[in-house]
């Protein structure tokens, strides 16, 4: 996110492109559907904006599905990607923090390393391993760009779509959602301060992918969960969390799918005052 937000505080190689997208080379789960899957008819289909706001001056904001990546970059309408079930196939946004240098940086760095990764994470351990590695590529980024970049981080928030099960991953406070027709489940962990009574939001988090002057580790929430067909998930930064609460998502993810819904979730953050960056992405898993 761009502007004055987010102060991390201690608590306990790219080819191609289309679209503006750059293709890279070389919680308790919800309650389950008896659905199976059909191997070869399954599919995942991804439908992703991001959007600087009204406020901000830039979008610091990053986004992958698969190998492509879309960094500090403004999409005029939501687009979607479609995927054959089978390779694990990574899809997360990453927000730059806010008030400090290099947030666009850092975001863009994590999307990259993990659409080169993604073909690889198919454990928790996997994703816990490469968030880690992630943490240390920014923290080696800033100390080789000397003192202007050196506080600069990302949070990161995303899915791991494997045949059968989903890997839910996060370190801040971008978020992943379960949205079944019945109700909306954030499935992700927000890393920020307990809140004050009447309080809905915080500009603090707890831990970032870089962030400080030294490094810090982090502890990434990292959640196996079985999928079905007709699942959705919604993964978004908290430029359109902290504007809109949850039953507004809850209310136009029951009414809308896939790129429509994409449009009318990013309309409804605009409405409410656009104060940061918006990224979202709506993956819906789906069989023929």
């Amino acid at each position: 996110m761009a502007g004055p937000k987010r102060t991390p505080v201690a608590a306990g190689g790219a080819v191609g492109t289309w679209g503006g997208w750059r293709r890279a080379g070389g919680a308790p789960p919800p309650a389950r559907s008896e659905r199976r899957w059909h191997p070869l008819t399954s599919y995942i289909a991804v439908t992703a904006l991001s959007h600087p706001g009204l406020v901000r001056d830039r979008n610091e904001d990053s986004l992958v599905v698969g190998p492509w990546t879309l960094c500090a970059t403004v999409t005029e309408n939501p687009q979607t990607l479609v995927f054959p079930l089978g390779t694990p196939l990574v899809v997360a946004v990453a927000d730059g923090l806010g008030g400090q240098p290099g947030g666009e940086v850092a975001s863009a760095l994590v999307v990259r390393r993990l659409a080169r990764a993604g073909p690889g994470l198919s454990g928790e351990d996997d994703v816990r391993r490469e968030l880690d590695a992630c943490n240390r590529a920014v923290y080696a980024a800033g100390d080789a760009d000397g003192r202007a970049l050196a506080t600069m981080g990302t949070t990161v928030a995303g899915a791991v779509v494997l045949p059968g099960s989903l890997l839910v991953f996060n370190v801040g406070d971008s978020r992943v959602y379960a949205a079944p027709r019945d109700g909306l489940l954030q499935v992700s962990v927000d890393d920020n301060p307990p809140l004050e009574p009447g309080q809905r939001t915080t500009p603090i988090v707890t831990q970032a992918l870089g962030g400080s002057a030294h490094h810090r580790a982090v502890a990434p929430h990292v959640t196996a969960a079985p999928v079905a067909a007709g699942d959705r998930y919604l993964i978004c930064t908290d430029g359109l969390t902290d504007p809109l609460p949850q039953e507004v998502l809850d209310g136009l993810l029951r009414e809308y799918d896939d790129g429509r819904a994409a449009f009318e979730l990013w309309k409804a953050a605009i409405a409410a005052g656009g104060p940061d960056n918006i990224t979202l992405a709506l993956l819906r898993v789906a069989d023929d």
